[in-house]
């Protein structure tokens, strides 16, 4: 193709009914996209194969009018750790290497079922620890933002789903799928400049999505704009008889009225006073302060609210975090799948030694932490009381939503660090600062958005993010959508 792409999904399905382009060309320009910019190392592996079978399928239903949805002949991509049938699936760990699933996780299938075109799996931090995407066997991701690109100078894309939010960024796709268990869809959107939105806790199926924290994990969206976020969530939400832990109510699709039809008046927007925290930079700060403003202009009554818990929930999170990683790791033995050891020895030599090979020092140390807060001598000690402290946070989130509709908080505390400055402290301390404003959402099962607002003095994005009660998609939605009106950031694609 030598035009530009549309930037919207809406846009692309037009220009097919328009026959001004068709799937084809397009899959082809992405996939020739991924090829160019293949030195950020936003994937693990490009689908050529299949992108091209999808895109000739989409082709021919659009020539016969039979087109599925607005999603037909969309290219998309889909972090490492969703499975996907037939195509590799490795949550970037030698662990999974050869890992090759044999059914595909719901929301990518539901994604598929309206004609999706898949470009390839993303790159990530190892089984989805980190917040960088710098935890990789496959290296690090760079964020397209970057004005180096050599071995320490480029900034980082953000974690866990870096490679995602980057195919985003940078024109391969329209739209990726990640997952978010204490802020990895919004961290990346934030430091990437997309949108980056986790759902209310059970409104999006998690079968198969590899699971890190079986009562935090969401699967979660990544977009260049608030209308192809809806658009994608009303695809891939609903109930699912393959996950328990999805409602069971009916899904009614998100409705998105036009920017200028928005009215924030009756509005309550909560600030939350424990969110002003150590670290936070003067831009953040300004960016924050200049869309409460915004909104106030706008008819919305803003006001501060206390969260008094926020102190506790990075150390809340960290434990119940290592313990559930201690117990969804147990099952990688080298045995059943996965990697094995080639070293002859008894089972437990053996079960040791795959272990020791297949899993990173991040992994090892919050399976090690995981169980010693375990142990039976430990177990009311940490493990009891931060589930009591996680029912105390969450009780906050319903104390402030009884007297704000939204919240209204930095997203992360700076704009993107370089790898050089994000590698001088370990990962443990990188999670507890950059997921500070994102993983109390998880804990309290509530929806959460990151919004792209303006470009730091550097010229790189600056995101804050809403936070809703559970299932409010449809207000926060709105109220994104008129920010986004606003601000008026324009990406780099």
């Amino acid at each position: 193709m030598n035009r530009r792409l549309p930037q919207k999904i809406k846009e692309l399905a037009d220009s097919y009914r328009l026959q001004q382009t068709t799937p084809l060309l397009v899959a082809e320009h992405c996939l020739a996209q991924a090829e160019r910019l293949h030195n950020l190392n936003a994937f693990v592996r490009v689908c050529g194969t299949e992108a091209r079978q999808q895109a000739q399928q989409s082709t021919d239903r659009l020539n016969r009018g039979t087109s599925l949805s607005d999603l037909d002949g969309v290219p998309i991509a889909v972090k490492d750790n969703f499975c996907t049938d037939g195509i590799h699936t490795t949550c970037a760990s030698r662990m999974l290497q050869g890992f090759v699933p044999r059914y595909s996780a719901t929301v990518y299938q539901r994604l598929v079922d309206r004609g999706a075109i898949l470009i390839g799996k993303t790159n990530m931090d190892q089984f989805g620890m980190g917040s960088g995407t710098v935890d990789s066997i496959f290296g690090p991701t760079k964020n397209n933002w970057s004005d180096q690109f050599n071995d320490h100078g480029f900034r980082i894309a953000g974690g866990s789903s870096g490679g995602s939010a980057v195919a985003v960024a940078s024109g391969i796709c329209f739209a990726a799928l990640g997952s978010d268990t204490g802020g990895s869809t919004r961290n990346p959107a934030s430091y990437c400049g997309v949108v980056g939105f986790k759902p209310t806790y059970g409104l999006l199926s998690r079968h198969g999505l590899i699971p890190l924290v079986n009562s935090m994990d969401v699967p979660g969206i990544l977009t260049r704009n608030i209308e192809d976020c809806v658009t994608m969530m009303n695809a891939v939400a609903g109930s699912d008889e393959k996950d328990s832990t999805t409602v069971t109510k009916p899904y009614d699709c998100l409705q998105l009225p036009e920017a200028h039809a928005i009215s924030l008046k009756g509005l309550k927007v909560g600030i939350p006073v424990e969110y002003h925290c150590e670290g936070l930079t003067d831009e953040v700060l300004k960016t924050w302060k200049k869309v409460a403003d915004m909104l106030e202009e706008g008819g919305a009554t803003v006001k501060n609210v206390s969260l008094p818990y926020t102190s506790a929930s990075i150390f809340v999170y960290s434990i119940l975090n290592q313990c559930e990683v201690a117990s969804n790791m147990a099952r990688y033995d080298g045995i059943e799948y996965g990697h094995r050891s080639d070293e002859n020895a008894s089972t437990e030599q053996l079960y040791a030694k795959t272990r020791a090979e297949g899993f990173n020092g991040v992994v090892k140390n919050r399976i090690l932490g995981g169980n010693f807060f375990l142990l039976r001598k430990n177990y009311k000690k940490y493990f009891q009381k931060a589930l009591q402290v996680r029912r105390l946070l969450a009780e906050d989130f319903e104390r402030a939503f009884r007297v704000v509709d939204i919240l209204l908080t930095p997203t992360t505390l700076s704009e993107a660090p370089t790898f050089e400055e994000f590698c001088q402290s370990n990962n443990r301390d990188q999670c507890a600062v950059q997921d500070f404003c994102t993983q109390p959402a998880n804990m309290g099962g509530i929806p959460a958005l990151s919004l792209p607002i303006r470009l730091s003095k550097r010229g790189l994005p600056i995101s804050l993010q809403l936070m809703g009660p559970s299932f409010s998609e449809q207000q926060l939605f709105q109220v994104a959508r008129w920010i986004e009106k606003e601000v008026g950031f324009v990406g780099k694609v």
